[in-house]
């Protein structure tokens, strides 16, 4: 149950960031879909945990020079991810 909670929560916070700051801001992002979505969907299908690791690597990828266009979220973690080391289930350069 403390997942699910913690899911919604994360969830909520990257929806109040969408349907605010973003509008203001204006569309930046680089990819399809967008960081925010990109975050919210790696979290829901592979947790805070390693969902999170994924939305700061996509955040850091999302820079001039860094790649655009088309950018799943993953369907499963690759191989070398471990729960002590999340940081490998991101991709931290270009698609």
């Amino acid at each position: 149950m403390t997942k699910s909670v913690v899911r919604f929560a994360a969830h909520g916070l990257i929806r109040a960031y969408q349907l605010t700051l973003s509008g203001v801001l204006g569309r930046q992002c680089r990819f399809l879909p967008t960081c925010s979505s990109y975050t919210d969907e790696a979290i829901a299908r592979h947790g805070l945990w390693y969902g999170g690791w994924m939305g700061a690597a996509r955040f850091c990828r999302c820079r001039p020079w860094g790649g655009a266009g088309y950018d799943p979220v993953p369907s499963a973690l690759p191989p070398r991810a471990s729960w002590d080391r999340p940081w490998r289930a991101a991709r931290w350069t270009g698609p």
